[in-house]
Formats: C-alpha cells, sequence, structure tokens
C-alpha cells in the first residue's frame, strides 16, 4: 500500500515507518516540522508541510492508497494553534482523502477526550467531556470524523491510545527519566496506589496497521488502546527505579497542595506540566481494548514496566545534551524543566 502519514516528523510518525516498512509498504510522511533524513529509511518520501493549509495537502496526498492521520497540536501549544491544527487540519485530511478517492483512514485521537471519567475501565461509548482545549480539540476531531463516515463510504478507524511511550520518547518522560537517573526521590501524588495505564507505542503502531488493513466494516469505529497488563503507579514506577539501580524510590505527596502549587506555576509559565497530566495523576485511568480485540484481533505485547524500562534503557544511551536549555513541545525533544529543576535539588 501507499501510505500518506501527517505528523511524521513525530514521535509516532518515526515508529510508524520502522513498523510499516516490515510490510513493504510505501511511506510518504507530511509535517511541518523539519525532518532528519538520517532517520528514515532512503525511500521514504518527505514533504515539509502544514495540515492547515488546504491546497497543499490536496496536492501531496495525491495517488496514495491509505491516510493516517498522526499530526496534532501538543497542550503545550497556543490555543488557537491546537484548535487550528487539530479540528481545521483534520477537516482538510478528510477532505483531501475524499477528493482523492482514498477509502481508508486512520486518525489518532487520543483518551484525553473522556476528561477526568468517573468509572473504570472505560468504554468507547462513555461520555467525552475534554479538559482544556487539546481534549476539546480533539472531541471536536472526532465529530468530523463521524461526520465523514455518515456521508462518505470511507472507512474512518479513530484509534484513542493512552500515553504512549517507547524508543526515542523524550518531553515529559525525559523529565522522569532524568530524575530517576540521578537517584533523587520520585514524588506521586497521594499514596500512587491508582492505577494509570499507559502505552508501549509499537502497540500502538500494531493497532494502528489494523485499523488501515482490517476488515473495513469492523475498523470503521472508535477504538481504545492501552496496555493490556499494568499495575498501580506506585508498582510501575517502582520497577524503573529499581531497574535503574540509582538509588531513586518512589514516595507519596499530599494531592491537593500538590496540584494547587502545580496550577500555579502552570498560569506563570514556569512549569512543563499542564492540567491533564497532574489533574489526572492521582485518579485510576485505563481503558478497555475488549473492543479492540473482538473486532481486529489486537492485544499489547508490553506491559507498562516493559515499556518504561526500554524508554529508559534506550535514553541512557541517547539523552540529549544540556537538555534544560531549550523548552521543546513536542514528544522526541526534552522539554525544559523550569521550577521541577528547583525541586529536584532537594529530593
Amino acid at each position: 500500500m501507499k501510505i500518506f502519514i501527517t505528523g511524521g516528523a513525530g514521535f509516532l510518525g518515526y515508529h510508524l515507518v520502522q513498523r510499516l516498512k516490515k510490510d513493504k509498504h510505501k511511506i510518504t510522511l507530511y509535517d511541518i516540522a523539519d525532518f532528519n533524513p538520517a532517520d528514515y529509511p532512503k525511500d521514504v518520501k518527505m514533504i515539509k508541510g502544514d495540515v492547515r493549509d488546504a491546497k497543499a495537502l490536496q496536492e501531496a496526498m495525491k495517488g496514495h492508497d491509505a491516510v493516517i492521520h498522526a499530526a496534532a497540536a501538543l497542550p503545550l501549544w497556543k490555543k488557537e494553534d491546537i484548535y487550528s491544527v487539530t479540528i481545521d487540519g483534520t477537516r482538510n485530511v478528510l477532505d483531501s482523502a475524499a477528493v482523492n478517492k482514498i477509502d481508508r483512514v486512520v486518525y489518532i485521537s487520543s483518551t484525553a477526550v473522556y476528561g477526568i471519567p468517573k468509572k473504570h475501565p472505560i468504554l468507547e461509548t462513555d461520555p467525552r467531556v475534554g479538559v482544556g482545549p487539546y481534549g476539546e480539540a480533539k472531541i471536536e476531531a472526532e465529530k468530523i470524523c463521524e461526520e465523514y463516515r455518515h456521508r462518505t463510504k470511507m472507512c474512518i478507524c479513530v484509534i484513542r491510545p493512552k500515553t504512549f511511550i517507547g524508543t526515542g520518547r523524550l518531553g515529559v518522560f525525559q523529565i522522569l527519566f532524568d530524575w530517576v537517573e540521578s537517584g533523587v526521590k520520585i514524588p506521586v501524588f497521594g499514596n500512587g496506589k491508582n492505577r494509570y495505564q499507559l502505552l508501549d507505542v509499537r502497540d500502538l503502531c500494531d493497532a494502528i496497521e489494523l485499523g488501515m488493513t482490517g476488515n473495513a466494516k469492523k475498523a470503521n469505529d472508535n477504538f481504545n488502546v492501552g496496555a493490556e497488563k499494568f499495575q498501580t503507579v506506585r508498582e510501575d514506577v517502582g520497577a524503573l527505579c529499581a531497574f535503574s539501580k540509582s538509588g531513586s524510590r518512589v514516595f507519596g505527596v499530599p494531592s491537593s497542595p500538590l496540584k494547587i502549587a502545580l496550577r500555579f506555576f502552570e498560569i506563570l509559565h514556569i512549569s512543563p506540566l499542564y492540567r491533564w497530566v497532574y489533574g489526572t495523576a492521582d485518579k485510576d485511568s485505563f481503558v478497555s481494548t475488549e473492543k479492540l480485540t473482538k473486532a481486529l484481533g489486537w492485544h499489547s505485547k508490553y506491559s507498562n514496566s516493559d515499556a518504561l524500562i526500554d524508554s529508559f534503557r534506550w535514553y541512557l544511551v541517547n539523552k540529549p545534551q544540556d537538555a534544560d536549555s531549550v523548552a521543546g513541545v513536542t514528544h522526541r525533544v526534552p522539554w525544559k524543566q523550569g521550577i521541577l529543576k528547583v525541586f529536584k535539588k532537594f529530593l
């Protein structure tokens, strides 16, 4: 198949290329960010472009069989950019696919569409209540996908992944890995006995390929994706600390004062942690993957602790120098620690 991937220069795009090339697919990457050609096989086509540019997008998409729409503005972006990239960009992608007679689209949404749910596991039919511009924009983008399902013959598979990690993942996880490597204590909200599901990016790529190539009638739906094996936050982060042999360990911090402080630091723009991250950190947060398993036969291969340890192992070899000098806003670059760097000194 000839596959067109938006957001191709990102963390997920990088891993999708590695996964899809194994099955001999021809790939075109499309992203507003700069590509590093050394990251990709020589026969991968790379186009610098913005999903908000409808004309350029339509032209670039010609001749493809399927689209994976992974482009998104992350929560650290400005509100207007989050809305324009996620909402306007998604409509442009689906418009362009329809014009080019592409009948398979996989849209990468997020479990952020559920906000802070009151019950677990979360089902695909549970209410969508986004927290902040990122969650709100993802909900609107999903509605556009549903609109196109009803008025076109396209199969549009919407994937809602939990927070996914893997080799090459930096961002907020680089901060965690830096602290663990340094041997400092790792604060968790409350007692850390809540269950917070993650997802290995390799398992996510498997789910995306199934959504793109599986039975069209079954794939034309919304699906949660998350690790099938996960423990409490204290246990999973504790497993990472034990693996590091750095002396790092987990300790609990009262949730309410910590959330108030982080909200204050966020408003002052001196913390990289945004509201949805710390707002859900002391809550159970896990989805049911039963629907995806029954429809397309997906199962995860990696647990929470597997994913954390594999990512940390990669980090130790590839950690960036001067990581705190630039305030990155994507998952493939470090995020400036800000006020968190001060707290690290006391732990």
